[in-house]
Formats: structure tokens, sequence, C-alpha cells
């Protein structure tokens, strides 16, 4: 990956002190928690989903089961499609998994930094309100906070992808073991 240090230009001119200039960064900021929120309700819904779907194998089993006692290949299929739906939910629940990055400088926008890296209530207040008056230190704070939410918005939809990819093969080798028992159902008629 290209380091882009190098080709950023010196801001030491820019009026620190402009709305516009907070406004992107808290915009910022408040662009990737919705992406946060998205992400983790997109995949309660797959998972809600795979709810529905086990509802309804469980009530149809035994008549899967009638249908198919002889068929070695039919809960083969069953197995791959039960992996495969196991490795989708896997993914979703993943995605709810807290990140946290430690890595990083101490940040005053960071939950966990606040409590345990900047003392007590009083010292964290001054510290704050020192961070908030040295606009550059604010906005360096801010930067590092977007580009960990960054971070972490790319690992939940990376997790949400793989989920969703999960559960389109899922449901292909559940169409398929739906298909092969209509034909049972019909033939065995």
């Amino acid at each position: 990956m290209e380091n882009n240090s190098s080709k950023i230009p010196d801001y030491n001119n820019v009026n620190l002190e402009s709305k516009e200039l907070a406004f992107t960064y808290w915009g910022t900021m408040k662009y990737f928690q919705g992406l946060i929120r998205s992400s983790e309700l997109k995949a309660g819904l797959i998972l809600s989903f795979y709810g529905i779907l086990f509802n309804f194998v469980y009530k149809h089993i035994e008549d899967i089961k009638e249908n198919n006692g002889d068929f070695w290949w039919f809960y083969a299929l069953l197995v791959v499609w039960a992996t495969l739906t196991i490795i989708s939910m896997f993914f979703s629940v993943r995605t709810f998994i807290p990140r946290i990055m430690k890595e990083y400088k101490p940040n005053v926008f960071f939950f966990g930094d606040i409590i345990s890296k900047f003392g007590d209530v009083n010292e964290f207040s001054k510290v704050f309100l020192h961070t908030n008056i040295d606009k550059k230190q604010l906005y360096d704070q801010l930067g590092q906070q977007i580009f960990i939410n960054a971070k972490i918005t790319t690992a939940k939809f990376g997790n949400v992808n793989k989920s969703v990819k999960f559960m389109m093969y899922s449901l292909v080798v559940l169409i398929v073991v739906a298909i092969v028992e209509i034909i049972n159902a019909i033939f065995i008629l």
C-alpha cells in the first residue's frame, strides 16, 4: 500500500476556526457511525432471516425425512447447506463483535481511552478542554478517530459481505434440496 503522507501539503496557514472545517470533521464522524450501524442492522436482518428459515425447516423435517430416507446424497446436500449457513451466521455475528484498536495514541474522543488514559474525571476534563482549544490538536484527534472508524467500518462491512455471499451459496443449495424434495414427492406419489 502506498503511503500518501509525503504527498500531503503543509496546511500551517489553514483557518482552523472555520465552521466548515469543523462541520466536515464532525460530519465525517457521523457518516462512519451511520455506516457502522447500517452494517450491524444488515447482519441482524441476516440472522433474523435464518431464524425464520430454521423454523420452516424444523416444521417440515419429518416430511423431508419420510420422502428421502434412502438418499444419502440428499443428506449430504443438507450437510453442505448447514455448513454454509453456519459460516454465514458466523460472519454476521462477527459483525457485532467490537473491534478495539489499541495500537494508536490516546484519543479524547475514544470511550476506552477516556476512562483508561486520562486519569480521573477532573484530569480528563482539563485535557478535553485543552484539546478543544488547541484546534490543531483537536483536528488531529478527530482525524485519528475518523481513520479508526473507517477501519472498523471496513471490517464490519467485510463481514457482512462474506455473510451475504455464504447466505447466497446456502440458498442455492437449499433450492436444490427443495427441487429434489419436490421431485421425490412427485415420484413417490
